[in-house]
């Protein structure tokens, strides 16, 4: 069985890592202009990980990957994601990326960023399959970035309420937000929290017996399109309701969507809600994900809980 181990880089691991970058650029083809990887020494890669840090993997405790990181404001930067080629395929550059992310998150970052080359056409597939978009095109090569998660604990449905509203304000017409979770986790008091937020007519309620029900803006913003998916059939019968004649000008909800809504728009909220065991606890855990270049190249704002903020 492989042991894959990942580490935060410390200066015990610059040797290691400058032996991983220079085996994995070393043993990629002839690019033009050339990579300055290859010119990375103990200094210069010691030096980042005093600035920003990094991450070396392992493989039965000898080095098989890493990268280095950079930061510019909210957004941490990978740099030098290397893979030594002995250890190619063994999922090393995907535990890499997964762990990048989780330092990502606990910085408080709300986004990841890198550059790939055009010429290597399986890199630039290996970010898009990990939900990387591509937000900047430049001469020889690409600008991939990726929103990280918001998690939240709610205490209570006015506050879940309150969040709704909060979030409404990045909201533009076009976006889609697909929630899930149990019956009683709160998706129709947070979209009420939307609706509210948004500024639009008529009382927001479950509208599982219609499907879907459209609330004019009373402001002159977007209309928000709220959709219950809990009776519909699949994707099929989802496309029957001709959400795309309203997906340009509204913010459209989907309840209960997750299989089904994501294929409404490349650009999304996915939503999740959850409840504790206690029925008496009104707690909910609530974590959104964003999706698609829209949301990589701007991030997703903090959305603050009463009283936790």
């Amino acid at each position: 069985m492989t042991d894959l181990h990942v580490v935060d880089a410390t200066a015990a691991h610059t040797d290691q890592l400058v032996t991983v970058i220079h085996h994995a650029f070393a043993n990629r083809r002839t690019l033009n202009p050339p990579s300055t990887a290859l010119s990375e020494t103990a200094a210069s890669v010691g030096a980042a990980i005093a600035s920003y840090g990094g991450l070396l993997a392992t493989i039965d405790g000898v080095p098989a990957g890493g990268m280095l990181f950079d930061q510019d404001g909210d957004v941490l930067g990978l740099r030098r994601v290397s893979v030594d080629p002995r250890f190619q395929g063994r999922g090393v550059a995907s535990a890499l990326v997964g762990c990048a992310e989780d330092v990502a998150r606990r910085r408080g970052l709300r986004r990841v960023r890198l550059s790939a080359r055009t010429e290597l056409p399986e890199t630039i597939e290996f970010w898009r399959r990990r939900g990387y978009s591509v937000v900047e095109q430049r001469e020889v090569d690409v600008v991939f970035a990726k929103a990280m998660p918001l998690e939240l604990t709610v205490p209570t449905a006015e506050e879940m309420r309150e969040i709704g509203s909060s979030l409404a304000g990045q909201l533009r017409a076009g976006d889609v937000l697909v929630l899930s979770g149990d019956l009683g986790a709160g998706k129709t008091t947070f979209t009420q929290g939307l609706g509210a937020g948004l500024k639009v007519r008529g009382s927001i309620t479950s509208p599982t017996f219609v499907i879907s029900r459209v609330h004019p803006s009373l402001a002159g913003g977007p209309a928000l399109v709220h959709v219950d998916a809990y009776r519909v059939g699949g994707v099929a019968e989802l496309d029957d309701l001709d959400l795309d004649a309203s997906l340009d000008e509204a913010v459209t909800v989907v309840e209960w969507g997750h299989g089904l809504a994501e294929t409404l728009a490349p650009d999304r909220l996915d939503i999740v809600l959850t409840r504790g065991d206690d029925d008496t606890d009104e707690t909910r855990e609530l974590r959104i994900t964003p999706v698609g270049p829209r949301w990589a190249g701007a991030g997703l704002n903090e959305l603050v809980v009463v009283g936790q903020g």
